[in-house]
């Protein structure tokens, strides 16, 4: 395996992903989170708005995180 492919495939393969697998789940957490942090920013200014949608993302996601790869 060349030097390339490993740098692509050795964390997937750490947590049993193949690349296009772990590019997905990574993307999709990183949209969630996106949208979690301008939920923040939001209720930041208004704190009458998103009162436990940050919480309410990021929760099941710490699950989600420590379920993979076992």
């Amino acid at each position: 395996m060349s030097r390339l492919q490993e740098l692509f495939s050795a964390h997937p393969a750490s947590v049993c992903e193949s690349y296009g697998g772990h590019a997905r789940f990574a993307g999709l957490a990183g949209v969630r989170l996106v949208l979690a942090g301008l939920a923040c920013v939001v209720h930041a200014l208004l704190p009458f708005l998103f009162v436990r949608t940050a919480s309410e993302c990021i929760r099941p996601m710490s699950d989600e995180f420590a379920r993979r790869g076992r």
